[in-house]
């Protein structure tokens, strides 16, 4: 499989934890290199569903090791408890994960001054999910921010934690929030770190060593395309980048070194969170959710959808150099009888073939739709191309061809056997 990228070519939430499943049986590596506990991948095995925050979804296959690189900002605490918690499910974890001592650490005070600035924001508020993502990215360009390599070192540790908690709680006061007790947190943050220390290395050495053994690497991305800090729909964005370049940085493998990107799309579209949503449709939104579909496994909120939109994914191929698609849930769309497909944005009498960097224009962009028959049978027991519905593969090749990257897997559930190789 050689060093392979892959990243979410929509707004998250495109099903990578399952696609990132399948393409593991031919890796030996799995790294995390972005985001935080704010993104869930959830992948099924038979009938337990595992939903993971932090660790690569490699962990769910024997054998392979799982990094979570420098580019991750890391809730020690919440890190604790998803090991704990796949230990209880029968996950061993033990050697097989190894965690950056240089990824950042995310705080109580990150999550503080994350829901208070959402508060100040009123109705201009980005919908994060409160979980101290952004505040920890933003100390860590300030240069303030205390990394693993720290939270393993007890003298140092303390020192720098109570310099950080002094500022910040100043800072919590003046936003009206109580300020946070330095015992409670230094008590907590410790014990996580006691337990943490173990896997702490310079994952940057490994992963090299790594490729000079000839191991193949799987780069898992969080979020997607359009979360991307430079590249997404800015300021309704994550605070890392999610696209393909994101994969370099947070791990410090070279761009040379990677072989292929594979980009992770929906068959249709969904984002969590404000922001434009072109093709949103109350439509497709009350049929999927009245299945069961489209709630964020890390929030549990619905996911707002729309129908497909090339543009965007246009606009992912182009940034991300996609080489290869994976399309999920095309089973979602199993019962509709005429499905839309935006191959373009209108505003007024103005065509845009591509997506406006002014989330404002964005906003005001009416889709222009090219429809499709509905295949209108269940694609679920599918297993190979040839099982699916003609219709369901001319849409298929209909929606690869302009997002203009080859199509290479179809999913049609979430269980592993659910999944066509092309």
């Amino acid at each position: 499989m050689a060093n392979t990228i892959l990243v979410g070519a929509q707004w998250g939430d495109e099903g990578k934890g399952k696609i990132i499943d399948v393409l593991t049986e031919r890796a030996d590596v799995v790294v995390r290199t972005q985001g935080g506990n704010n993104a869930g991948h959830t992948v099924f095995l038979g009938q337990k569903k595992y939903v993971l925050h932090l660790i690569p979804s490699g962990i769910l296959r024997r054998q392979k090791l799982c990094v979570i690189g420098n580019g991750v900002v890391i809730d020690p605490v919440g890190l604790v408890n998803e090991i704990q918690g796949l230990q209880k499910l029968g996950v061993k974890i033990g050697r097989n994960l190894v965690v950056s001592e240089t990824a950042h650490v995310v705080f109580p005070y990150h999550r503080e001054l994350d829901a208070q600035r959402e508060v100040l924001k009123g109705k201009h508020k980005i919908g994060t999910t409160k979980r101290g993502i952004g505040p920890a990215y933003g100390d860590k360009a300030a240069r303030v921010g205390l990394r693993m390599i720290d939270l393993v070192n007890p003298e140092q540790f303390a020192e720098k934690l109570q310099r950080r908690l002094k500022e910040n709680n100043e800072v919590l006061k003046a936003l009206g929030a109580r300020p946070l007790s330095l015992k409670q947190v230094h008590a907590e943050y410790r014990a996580a770190g006691d337990f943490l220390k173990p896997f702490v290395a310079n994952t940057v050495v490994l992963l090299h060593d790594a490729m000079r053994r000839g191991d193949d690497i799987l780069f898992e991305g969080a979020q997607g395309t359009f979360l991307d800090l430079d590249h997404g729909t800015y300021p309704y964005v994550t605070s890392s980048n999610t696209t393909a370049g994101g994969a370099c940085t947070g791990s410090g493998v070279p761009p040379h070194r990677m072989d292929r990107v594979v980009g992770v799309m929906k068959a249709y579209t969904t984002r969590v969170g404000e922001g434009p949503l072109p093709t949103e449709s109350a439509e497709i939104a009350d049929m999927l959710h009245a299945m069961g579909r489209e709630f964020g496994a890390t929030t549990g909120r619905a996911r707002r959808c729309g129908w497909f939109d090339s543009v965007a994914t246009r606009h992912a191929a182009m940034v991300n150099g996609l080489d290869d698609l994976a399309v999920t849930n095309l089973d979602g769309l199993d019962t509709v009888e005429t499905i839309k497909v935006c191959i373009a944005y209108r505003i007024g009498r103005k065509r845009y073939d591509y997506a406006p960097n002014d989330v404002q224009l964005l906003a005001q962009c009416e889709p222009i739709y090219a429809e499709f028959d509905g295949w209108r049978t269940p694609t679920t027991k599918a297993r190979k191309w040839k099982d699916l519905p003609a219709k369901a593969r001319m849409y298929l090749k209909a929606i690869a061809e302009l997002t203009g990257a080859k199509l290479a897997i179809a999913s049609v559930g979430p269980a592993r056997e659910q999944t066509i190789l092309l």
